[in-house]
């Protein structure tokens, strides 16, 4: 079945104008509209304006707030906490990378830790702000709120997917976008929702037992995600997914003893500038060497040679702007519901 096409701006211009429609300031509208456009431009199709009728259906059951400030609860200068109090998580961290920036030059590495964020959807959209700015980034996120991975060993669900992303400026950046687990919940409910199973054992039902179903997460028991490294390895997933939960909870003092049972994020970002290091020209030597030398790996297949992590994503950011993304009917259908609702005009497709 051929899916439409729309052009990125439209689409961007769309979600600007349902956010704001929906309360949101236009600063925030703009921001959150570009970075769920950048991720479809990306590929990352679950984080990208699939969220946008999510995000409204937040903000009208009053669980995303949609103006003012985030609260500075410590400022140490090169290490700050905020309280986001549930305001839009990509403006949220978009907002932390250009204050991060500002005082990089005279710290060095700037880190930011935000509680009570709402969602900040695909990190690998909001460490290219920092690349672009020369920086290297470190991103993580948890949701304290929930559970859908159990801790090596378990078989209750206690964590969350707890992503994390490095980006690292270059001739062509490096954009790192990895979770703590195999798979993401976005991916489970999408392929539960279509009936269709994963093709390899990335999920455990409610007891105990490999299953490629992703329908286990609403079953009775609860099924879980399993973490990296699978039933075998996945010691590998939960430490990394544990050191996430330190960086995002305990150093921002709030998380699972005293959360709320809403969607949300608890943050950490970290900037850090090479010329505080060895050097931006020295980083530039090393890192493109690095570079140049997986490129130049042999490759087990010579018709898919090794690619450096975010080089695929900009490649289909390059294709998107020449041909569009496609939208399934089922997200056009949604997008048209929110935009009936908000007397906005809904795009024709290419």
């Amino acid at each position: 079945m051929t899916m439409p096409r729309y052009r990125p701006e439209f689409l961007e211009m769309l979600a600007r104008e349902l956010f704001s429609a929906a309360g949101m300031d236009e600063e925030k509208a703009v921001c959150v509209a570009n970075v769920l456009v950048t991720a479809d431009k990306m590929g990352a199709r679950t984080h990208g304006i699939a969220l946008c009728p999510k995000y409204i259906d937040e903000i009208e059951k009053g669980l995303m707030a949609t103006r003012g400030l985030p609260e500075v609860t410590r400022d140490h200068g090169a290490t700050l906490v905020w309280d986001g109090n549930y305001l839009p998580g990509p403006w949220l961290v978009d907002r932390a990378i250009a204050s991060g920036s500002e005082r990089v030059a005279e710290f060095g590495v700037v880190t930011t830790v935000i509680r009570r964020s709402h969602h900040i959807a695909c990190l690998s959209a909001l460490i290219k702000r920092a690349t672009e700015r020369g920086l290297v980034a470190i991103l993580a996120s948890s949701d304290p709120a929930f559970g859908f991975i159990a801790p090596f060993g378990g078989k209750e669900g206690l964590l969350t997917p707890n992503p994390i992303a490095v980006g690292y400026p270059g001739e062509v950046p490096v954009w790192i976008d990895v979770s703590t687990s195999i798979t993401t919940v976005g991916m489970a409910r999408q392929k539960a929702a279509a009936d269709t199973l994963f093709e390899h054992p990335w999920m455990m039902d409610g007891y105990g037992s490999p299953t490629n179903d992703p329908r286990v997460l609403d079953a009775t028991p609860a099924g879980t995600l399993l973490p990296l490294g699978g039933r075998e390895y996945g010691h590998k997933g939960f430490g990394l997914a544990l050191m996430i939960e330190m960086l995002t909870q305990g150093l921002a003092g709030f998380g699972r003893q005293d959360v709320e049972k809403r969607w949300g994020a608890n943050v950490f970002l970290q900037l850090l500038d090479p010329d505080a290091f060895a050097g931006r020209e020295a980083f530039a030597r090393q890192m493109g060497f690095l570079t140049a030398s997986c490129h130049a790996n042999a490759p087990i297949d010579p018709l898919q040679p090794v690619r450096m992590p975010g080089e695929g994503a900009q490649a289909r950011m390059k294709s998107a702007e020449e041909t569009g993304l496609e939208l399934s009917p089922a997200m056009v259908e949604a997008l048209r519901a929110k935009a009936l609702r908000a007397g906005v005009r809904l795009p024709d497709p290419i």
